[in-house]
């Protein structure tokens, strides 16, 4: 005998959330039916089994609040790990193009600016952050609404882009003493540009369900 209840779901700050709630509450074969709102913070769903733990539980694994319960927070889960992964990789890919791309300006093009070190890799910073939320915007845009996706990518934690950044350009000072690209730099500043953030990721996707892809 199918039954519907409404959950109030906690952690959902876009479409994107919703879908994953969505996508979460599907995967169990007694749900027959389901409606889930960001805006709204509900989830409601039809489903043929009288007992709805699972789908409490299914929400929860995917990161987010059942009615103000969480689940046991945890640093093993393999899903939560692939998923921030594949996160922190694409804020990755867009924080390198302005970083590397100011770099590398300053490196071939603008040889004689009389910018100090630092001031390049401030600027660096600034412009990697700009094109990684304008990346995030474009892969946004395949589930949401240009305004929409560009205020979600506007929405990305500022601590894991800034650790991002300053991991990436703190090793290429380190290795070539000054703001400059070379082969043997580019592998060493995207694998501590990854890993620094990735634990914190986790975390906050774990924890809140905060990351829309």
């Amino acid at each position: 005998m199918s039954q519907t209840i409404t959950l109030d779901v906690g952690g959902m700050t876009c479409d994107g959330c919703a879908m994953n709630v969505t996508k979460a509450i599907n995967s169990l074969e007694e749900v027959s039916n389901v409606e889930v709102s960001h805006e709204t913070g509900k989830a409601t769903v039809s489903y043929d089994s009288p007992n709805d733990e699972k789908i409490r539980i299914a929400i929860m694994n995917a990161g987010y609040s059942v009615d103000g319960a969480l689940s046991p927070y945890s640093w093993s889960d393999g899903a939560v790990w692939k998923q921030s992964a594949y996160n922190t990789m694409w804020c990755l890919i867009g924080c390198s193009i302005g970083d590397f791309g100011t770099i590398a300006y300053f490196q071939f093009v603008w040889t004689d600016s009389g910018w100090s070190t630092m001031a390049i890799m401030m600027l660096a910073i600034m412009n990697g952050l700009l094109t990684s939320i304008a990346l995030e915007t474009v892969i946004l845009l395949k589930q949401l609404p240009f305004q929409d996706a560009l205020r979600t990518a506007m929405g990305m934690s500022l601590i894991s882009m800034i650790a991002m950044e300053a991991a990436m350009n703190i090793t290429d000072v380190v290795l070539t003493g000054g703001a400059m690209l070379t082969p043997e730099v580019v592998i060493p500043m995207w694998i501590a540009g990854f890993l620094t953030p990735w634990p914190y990721n986790y975390w906050r996707l774990k924890k809140f369900g905060v990351a829309c892809h």
